[in-house]
């Protein structure tokens, strides 16, 4: 029982606290800067994902056409998983302005849908986003001359996470840790998630696309077989505002994490270090063990409560903290309160949805197709 408290505590903190911190001390001596890029203009091509977005259509359509970046040099295309409300013929009312159409010729997933654009796009560079996420006016500019470095494959933008009224949340909180996270990983070597939101890569990387696995970690993936890195970039910013039904927000980690898991089993030997050396290491770290934390919580509890029920009272003393923690992540009005305090319930959250991808992923369950979620 105590090697199963010690070692199961000892990962969740190693996970969340010595993964990074082992970055950070390797960055003091090992840094990967991307090269100057001042002046990349190369071509791009924006693939916007959509399915029956009729109600945020014109906005997207809108944000796309305030992008400054030469015209000549960017192609705008719309992939559209077969949708059945106007949101196809609002797009094509906008064909005179530069905005292309594709259908998918059934609906088979964003993935599917993002395949048939890549098979029409004329950029060297692909810009992938979605409806609900806005761009900045230099947002292409940016992510664009992250490839002026020969060495970078694909590159992630930053999350800016608000609520309705224009304030960052608990999510919010998490999502700076992990892009915070992917800063470190950008430096020492190559991130190991990007922002499924917001993210670009070279063409050639994009030549193996599977509709079964997200996007946006295949595209890295393949970046790391050819022998490039992805890179975080803070000027290149997605924003985003927050899922209106706590519900459907649980749904959606629950079919993020199941599509990644699988997707990671899918590829496992890039988790072999005697071929992809580093990132092997992160991979695990950031993926693999993420994943494994429900468990890890759920060995420290039984184990905890074991040893407490043996009268070691430094062990009691450590399963009423577990208690204490679990009750006030409970706390409804959580949900409601901003910054720091809504942590522990983002937490629990968090790793309820892992726990449920995990058993989907034993059953064989698999998402393809998506319905957009309400923000």
């Amino acid at each position: 029982m105590l090697a199963l408290f010690w070692s199961s505590v000892g990962l969740i903190f190693y996970t969340y606290l010595g993964y990074p911190l082992v970055l950070l001390a390797l960055s003091l001596v090992r840094r990967r800067p991307v090269a100057d890029r001042q002046g990349c203009l190369p071509r791009v091509s924006l693939i916007v994902t959509v399915f029956n977005e009729s109600r945020r259509i014109r906005a997207k359509i809108a944000n796309c056409l305030e992008l400054e970046y030469p015209k000549d040099r960017l192609e705008i295309i719309f992939a559209s998983d077969a949708s059945t409300d106007d949101t196809d013929e609002i797009v094509k009312s906008f064909e005179s302005q530069g905005i292309t159409l594709v259908r998918s010729p059934r609906r088979a997933g964003k993935e599917y849908a993002q395949k048939c654009a890549i098979e029409q796009a004329r950029g060297e560079i692909l810009v992938f986003t979605d409806v609900a996420t806005m761009l900045e006016p230099q947002g292409i500019r940016a992510i664009a001359s992250n490839f002026a470095d020969p060495s970078v494959g694909c590159v992630s933008s930053e999350d800016r996470f608000i609520d309705s009224n224009g304030v960052i949340s608990g999510e919010g909180a998490y999502v700076r840790y992990e892009m915070w996270l992917r800063k470190l990983e950008s430096r020492v070597n190559s991130v190991v998630g990007m922002s499924g939101s917001f993210f670009a890569a070279r063409k050639e990387v994009c030549r193996n696309w599977p509709t079964n696995i997200p996007s946006d970690f295949n595209t890295l993936l393949n970046t790391i077989r050819a022998g490039l890195r992805g890179v975080s970039d803070p000027c290149s910013l997605g924003i985003y505002s927050n899922i209106k039904d706590e519900s459907k927000e649980y749904d959606r980690k629950v079919r993020t994490i199941t599509r990644g898991i699988s997707a990671l089993f899918e590829n496992a030997e890039l988790m072999n270090p005697a071929r992809y050396g580093l990132f092997s290491w992160q991979l695990v770290s950031h993926k693999l063990l993420r994943w494994c934390v429900p468990w890890l919580l759920a060995l420290a509890f039984v184990s905890n409560l074991a040893l407490a029920c043996a009268g070691r009272a430094r062990y009691v003393a450590a399963f009423i903290m577990q208690i204490g923690f679990y009750l006030l992540a409970s706390m409804p009005v959580l949900s409601r309160c901003g910054g720091a305090v809504k942590i522990p319930r983002y937490f629990v959250q968090v790793n309820l949805a892992i726990a449920a991808a995990w058993i989907k992923y034993m059953k064989g369950e698999r998402f393809v197709t998506w319905t957009p979620s309400k923000r």
